[in-house]
């Protein structure tokens, strides 16, 4: 019998995260504590200073308290986001997410956890990969591979396909959007080329409702129009995300925003919101029409269209790609639980899990990485775009003049002719030896399947060699601060997992109260003040069976509200 601990998968969206194992043959996900398996990405501070992640950190959006969501966005940057006293970078925040995915892993399976592979954006550059490592080690995690999410997509749908084709991951999560071209033949499943945008996302849908909104409302509420105040825009956020996720299943959805006494009832149809989201879509069509380039592909060649990520459930955008194809797209895989099934099949190759010995796996680099040249910065690529990873490429530069004492190796990543206008790197400081000639360098960038980029570089001159693992980047944390940052996230009092179903029933069922008046808000009022007596003695078998009339109750008001609405 194996005893080995299981490598676990976790996809770390933007908006949600999965996290799955492989097992019997098959990809397996993990249901949270409230027995779902989305786990909002979302933390939130409460009255008694813990720590809510996911659902329970959520239902404080409705009450003008501050809850961080979107953060993987700011993965990679030194910005550091409040809660209360306390400050957060987005590094810290995911390792959160991170640690609360890897003990529900645990809770079910009773056993330690200590590895993963972890889904990232195919466009995430080496900085932004450096710092989701950094994540998962302040999580207690040691990543065995990190694997671009349209192709972890790749794995889960070509893993029942047997007849050679040709497909595209159209993969639009909460706030990155990625496409991929995959070839499948021979139990091989190729990506032959990736592109995308680390900057678009359903979120962008969602701002785009909320600025709508306010530019026709804002007087109502005493405001002016440029901008929405902080305290409404979390509040209002929640309201324009629910109206978004109608209008995926309608052909129209109310948003109903209440403000201190002031309540506004704002039609969507359709029509509007396609065309208020036609610069957001003409951005959807610039990545996959590089992608289809890069690949030597026409649309009419491509036998699927696979969409994955919770945003593509919007009409508009498969709207979009039936007329982009002259087909529809197909929705064979669940578009939420796509990227962590592929994840759990790649946690299973880790694993040399037998039933997968017939699968072989490459991948690409999505973007050019190179290094600046001449005195006005221009961009000599050493490693092109698409190149199946892994790969190692070596160029020769020369000095500028003779007798120069030093070379300044500016590394980027981009594909814009000026390195100015590319994503910058790192840099390498390389001496040269006193002498009258034009001495050359040899620089040699080794891209690995993790998507982390080596760089060498070797002086002829003298035989030194330098080498540099891209880690110089305000960003990225080093083993001591990483250590540091582990301790200071221990000391934080994390609300503990067994009673966070608890509290996010409180948290709903207050939420709920604040918007109700007369004897619907009696009734709800009543059957807090019996579910926190019934919490205080503590009985567990009688929590269980009052929270699950609590829930029900909870539920039918929604429902309920729902109705009214329209």
């Amino acid at each position: 019998m194996n005893h080995t601990k299981p490598i676990i998968a976790i996809d770390l969206g933007t908006s949600n995260s999965l996290v799955g194992i492989f097992e019997n043959g098959q990809s397996k996900l993990i249901p949270n504590a409230y027995g779902k398996l989305l786990t909002p990405s979302a933390i939130a501070l409460d009255e008694n200073g813990q720590i809510l992640i996911g659902n329970a950190a959520l239902e404080l959006r409705y009450t003008g308290q501050p809850v961080l969501t979107s953060f993987k966005r700011l993965m990679g940057t030194a910005k550091r986001l409040s809660l209360r006293d306390q400050s957060f970078s987005a590094v810290e925040l995911s390792s959160l997410i991170l640690k609360s995915l890897k003990e529900d892993v645990e809770h079910a399976l009773e056993t330690d956890i200590d590895e993963a592979v972890i889904t990232v954006p195919a466009y995430f550059n080496d900085i932004q990969r450096q710092a989701t490592i950094s994540a998962a080690e302040l999580a207690g995690l040691k990543v065995s591979r990190l694997i671009n999410e349209p192709t972890a997509a790749a794995l889960a749908y070509g893993l029942g396909q047997t007849d050679d084709s040709c497909f595209l991951i159209f993969d639009l999560g909460g706030g990155t959007f990625d496409v991929s071209v995959v070839e499948l033949f021979d139990g091989v499943i190729e990506v032959r080329a990736s592109a995308g945008d680390n900057y678009l996302g359903g979120d962008d849908f969602v701002q785009l409702l909320m600025k709508q909104f306010w530019k026709q409302h804002a007087s109502d509420f005493n405001y002016e129009a440029n901008v929405i105040p902080p305290e409404i825009e979390i509040a209002l956020k929640a309201k324009a995300q629910l109206a978004l996720h109608t209008l995926s299943k309608e052909q129209e959805a109310l948003l109903n925003f209440k403000w201190q006494d002031t309540e506004i009832n704002f039609q969507i149809h359709q029509n509007d919101f396609a065309k208020w989201a036609e610069a957001l879509l003409l951005r959807l069509r610039r990545p996959l029409e590089r992608a289809l380039r890069d690949a030597r592909i026409r649309p009419d060649q491509v036998d699927q269209v696979i969409m994955v990520g919770g945003a593509t459930r919007m009409p508009i955008v498969r709207k979009m790609v039936t007329k982009l194809f002259g087909r529809f797209p197909s929705t064979s895989v669940q578009p939420d639980e796509a990227i962590v099934r592929g994840a759990c099949v790649q946690a299973g190759l880790k694993a040399k899990d037998q039933a997968l010995k017939e699968i072989v796996l490459t991948d690409v680099c999505p973007f050019s990485l190179g290094i600046a040249v001449g005195d006005d910065g221009q961009f000599s690529p050493i490693l092109e775009r698409n190149i199946v990873i892994p790969a190692s490429r070596v160029n020769s530069y020369y000095a500028m003049h003779k007798g120069q004492r030093n070379i300044e190796v500016k590394i980027y990543q981009g594909e814009h002719r000026l390195c100015k206008e590319n994503v910058f790197l790192g840099e390498l400081n390389v001496a040269l030896p006193p002498n009258d000639d034009q001495l050359s360098i040899d620089v040699r960038f080794s891209y690995n399947p993790n998507g982390i980029l080596d760089v060498d570089v070797h002086v002829p001159a003298t035989g030194e060699n330098l080498q540099k693992v891209l880690i110089n980047h305000q960003s990225v944390m080093s083993e001591q601060q990483i250590s540091e940052a582990r301790q200071q996230l221990e000391s934080l009092k994390i609300h503990p997992r067994d009673n966070l179903l608890n509290k996010s029933l409180m948290l709903r069922a207050e939420r709920l109260y604040s918007e109700h008046t007369g004897d619907m808000r009696s009734s709800i009022g009543e059957k807090i003040q019996y579910f926190s007596q019934i919490l205080e003695q503590q009985d567990e078998r009688q929590i269980r069976e009052s929270r699950t009339h609590f829930e029900n109750f909870l539920n039918e008001v929604e429902d309920l509200q729902l109705f009214d609405d329209y």
